[in-house]
């Protein structure tokens, strides 16, 4: 087995809540120079595609409030958008992250350079983008609804690059691996995700208030200075949120599925990545 030191990202046995969050943030630095130009990239654009609906409604940052109940349904279907949004920003990163989680479980390694390995799939990954944005977009419009269908999306990508399962049933495969153990993995994901918003809140208020009071924005600027700084808050949550999930899937396949005990009965010489995979 990989060793199990302090710094290892997945030690091949389960693990606490506390330290699937730790592993999560360890994979993220490992990946950091790979996950976090593409989450800048993906949260910038996120942040342009909403902003006619900001403009709509009259809303100025940081918090992009209706200016009144007229605007209200408008301000809903933003809630629902961008929630749709970062469902896909959080897979395209996860495409990636599982393959370096998977490296870091296969050998005890987590190099910048695991994330791009062979076999990335990233055309199932965009194929199935639409489609998971659209089951958010929707459970979102039904308010905590959002909350069921973020909890079971968190195994897309796994599913596609760990365990190589045919893009037609990597939803099916991720709703499944949500439940197992009473719904363990969905609520991590959850939990997750509530961490990592009270942080981005903290840090985007802060940071923008900071700037203001500090009179470093010009008039005129300040929603897009809200709009650059909500894009650097979310790309370090997007990246860490799909870690979260890469190393989350792998330690629930090791506690339902035996994974450790099959990589224990290989030579570690010989492992490569395709001894995670389910097939199908």
């Amino acid at each position: 087995m990989p060793e199990t030191g302090p710094t290892v990202v997945l030690p091949g046995r389960p693990l606490t809540s506390g330290e699937l969050l730790d592993s999560a943030v360890l994979l993220l630095r490992g990946q950091a120079a790979v996950l976090l130009p593409l989450a800048a990239v993906l949260a910038a654009g996120e942040q342009l595609l909403l902003l006619p609906l900001r403009t709509a409604m009259g809303a100025t940052g940081p918090l992009w409030w209706p200016s009144g109940l007229s605007e209200f349904g408008i301000f809903w279907f933003l809630l629902a958008l961008g929630a749709a949004t970062e469902a896909m920003i959080i897979l395209l990163l996860g495409n990636p992250a599982a393959h370096a989680a998977a490296g870091a479980l296969v050998d005890g390694r987590s190099a910048a350079t695991d994330a791009w390995g062979p076999g990335g799939r990233w055309g199932a990954t965009v194929l199935l983008c639409p489609a998971v944005g659209a089951v958010m977009l929707l459970a979102s419009l039904l308010g905590p609804v959002w909350f069921i269908g973020f909890a079971l999306l968190g195994a897309v990508a796994p599913a596609l690059v760990v365990d190589r399962v045919a893009p037609v049933r990597a939803i099916n495969r991720s709703v499944a691996m949500a439940l197992r153990l009473t719904g363990r993995a969905a609520a991590l994901r959850v939990l997750g995700y509530l961490v990592w918003w009270i942080i981005r809140v903290g840090l985007g208020w802060g940071l923008f208030t900071g700037v203001t009071a500090l009179d470093l924005v010009t008039e005129g600027w300040a929603d897009a200075v809200a709009m650059l700084v909500w894009a650097a808050v979310n790309t370090v949550a997007f990246a860490a949120l799909a870690c979260l999930d890469a190393v989350v899937h792998l330690e629930t396949r090791i506690r339902t599925e035996g994974l450790d005990i099959r990589l224990a009965r290989v030579p570690a010489a010989p492992r490569t990545k395709d001894l995670l995979a389910v097939g199908g």
